[in-house]
């Protein structure tokens, strides 16, 4: 009996295994593997061009996905066959780096001249007269008394 319980085991660990690998690796299909790769003659995303070129990936893309391929191995497949400018995303090394850092920094950059000119204005705003400072002499009283009487009831 021991031996045949071994088996049930093994056959048990089988099984639980099968759906882990599986759910590692879920079924690419087209329209997830079209909005990443580019074609290589229009260099538009693949799901927007409609060259013959652009055709021929499709269905190049589409005999892959019939092979069971995921995504990650459709796409090595494309650079292979096409070389690295069909990723539509660009690799995080390199000068392609600044495609990621440029709008980081410049979003870094425009919050920081936001908070600066904010707290100058709220500043420049409350400047107001110290207590106890002389009122407005001359021309400027003239012209404050006669603004103050128009409002006046």
């Amino acid at each position: 009996m021991r031996p045949a319980g071994g088996w049930v085991l093994a056959l048990a660990m089988v099984a639980l295994a099968l759906p882990a690998s599986a759910a590692a690796a879920p079924q690419a299909s087209l329209n997830d593997v079209e909005d990443e790769v580019m074609c290589p003659i229009c260099g538009t995303l693949l799901e927007l061009a409609d060259s013959p070129q652009a055709r021929r990936e499709k269905v190049y893309v589409a005999k892959l996905i019939a092979a069971g391929k995921t995504k990650d191995e459709i796409k090595d497949a494309l650079v292979t066959q096409y070389g690295r400018a069909v990723l539509a995303l660009p690799k995080g090394s390199g000068f392609d780096l600044s495609a990621y850092l440029v709008p980081v920094l410049a979003l870094a950059l425009a919050i920081g001249a936001l908070a600066f000119s904010v707290r100058r204005w709220r500043r420049d705003g409350d400047r107001s007269p110290p207590p106890g400072a002389a009122p407005p002499e001359g021309e400027d009283a003239e012209r404050l008394e006669a603004d103050l009487s128009r409002y006046e009831p």
